[in-house]
């Protein structure tokens, strides 16, 4: 029996897919930015919402399972729709591992011991109960999500309108050391740090063959979910911001964490805790369905090897959820360590860039259909779009260009072999 999901549950995939573990640190990344920080949310949430654009238009003309490669296949032909694929498959369980680390991690202080003896065993326990959740079918998976959206949401919405009432404009300072810079300068730092929060907005794209009326429910879901996403992150940078003042938010490790504590007496503030652990919960069920949808998607275009077609009785990817999962597994037995934080961080840093460069050829995608078409509009969105992929691209040191692109050369070896098969 084949059951498709609808608008709710893509809308909700949007959503957990964007909004991660980043959005309980990210204001303390920005308070060294003050006022400005609240002008990047804006000059990130439009670029972001460009590219929701993006990827809403290429779905409703080709709602083909496996997201951002079919585009570039359409478009480009198989070469440039393998790389594409491969690396987005690779950075999405590869990303998944920091989503699965840092979800246990706010679970921490519940624990009255060190948790730090059992945290592994918590993290696969983790990663293999999300992984059976999407073994069950895409109905169950997207089940899931929407429950998980609707807690995140409204937990995301609660704590910041009340900090709201706590607000205060001159806890918003600008640090001595960005005072040096100018305010486009300052505006290009901040706008880097945002835009990593809107990663994820192609996801809902991945499934489009288990979708309900994929034309019309995915472009619909992803811009709306994108917005939604813009605003959340916006209003709950300008409450904390507002709640804690900049030389003291600047040092926090919990930035959420203290702004409950100034709220309320006691230890309300555990509650943090669960709230976060829900939301990034919410986003690694995302990107394990994203994973498994993506390589069916390869195979079925003949891109990957065919086992990957393979479909259990819940019409769930097989093999390409247990693969993906099992290199996320392996990633987190690795990165287990002390060195953890350190080596997390390059891992992020580098999968970052490599979704942009998937974000700019889908881009020059749309734009080449755009011309084809003579579409005034997809043209302004598709060129919109690419260069605010090649505004962020600009601004990368050019050693992390370098490594991400590393993802994508790994799969030469497999193409080799695809193409002797």
């Amino acid at each position: 029996m084949s059951c498709k999901i609808g608008f709710w549950a893509i809308f909700a995939m949007v959503i957990s897919s964007q909004i991660g573990s980043g959005i309980f640190m990210l204001p303390v990344s920005l308070a060294q930015y003050g006022i400005y920080s609240l002008v990047s949310w804006a000059i990130a949430g439009l670029g972001a919402i460009s590219l929701a654009l993006v990827f809403a238009l290429l779905c409703a003309k080709f709602p083909e399972t496996g997201g951002p490669h079919v585009y570039v296949k359409h478009a480009f032909g198989n070469i440039a729709a393998f790389f594409t694929g491969w690396t987005y498959w690779v950075i999405s369980w590869i990303s998944t591992t920091a989503v699965v680390v840092a979800s246990i991690g706010f679970l921490a202080p519940l624990f009255q011991g060190d948790i730090q003896s059992i945290r592994l065993y918590l993290e696969m326990l983790l990663l293999i109960t999300i992984t059976l959740i999407n073994l069950r079918g895409v109905t169950v998976a997207g089940s899931v999500e929407f429950v998980l959206m609707i807690i995140k949401v409204v937990a995301l919405i609660l704590i910041p309108a009340l900090a709201l009432f706590h607000f205060n404009i001159n806890n918003f300072i600008v640090s001595n050391e960005m005072s040096n810079l100018s305010i486009p300068q300052i505006l290009a730092r901040s706008t880097l740090l945002t835009l990593w929060c809107f990663v994820g907005v192609e996801s809902a794209t991945a499934p489009a063959g288990s979708v309900e009326n994929p034309t019309k429910t995915i472009p619909r879901a992803i811009l709306l979910g994108t917005i939604s996403v813009a605003i959340i992150y916006f209003i709950n940078s300008l409450s904390i911001m507002g709640l804690i003042n900049g030389n003291d938010l600047v040092n926090s490790k919990a930035p959420y964490v203290d702004a409950i504590k100034i709220m309320f007496p006691g230890n309300t503030h555990l509650a943090i805790s669960i709230i976060a652990f829900i939301v990034c919960t919410g986003s690694l069920n995302a990107w394990v369905l994203a994973s498994g949808q993506v390589v069916m998607g390869l195979a079925e275009d003949k891109l990957m090897p065919q086992f990957f077609t393979e479909k259990n009785q819940y019409n769930s990817p097989l093999w390409g959820l247990i693969i993906s999962s099992l290199g996320t597994l392996i990633l987190i037995i690795c990165t287990s360590g002390s060195s953890f934080s350190k080596q997390i961080t390059l891992i992020i840093d580098f999968s970052v860039v490599s979704f942009l460069f998937v974000y700019l050829i889908c881009s020059v995608a749309l734009l080449k259909f755009s011309i084809q078409e003579k579409n005034c509009y997809k043209l302004l969105v598709s060129i919109t779009s690419a260069l605010f992929c090649c505004y962020i691209i600009a601004g990368t040191p050019y050693i992390t260009l370098m490594i991400a692109s590393l993802f994508t050369i790994s799969g030469i070896p497999l193409y080799l072999f695809i193409l002797r098969s």
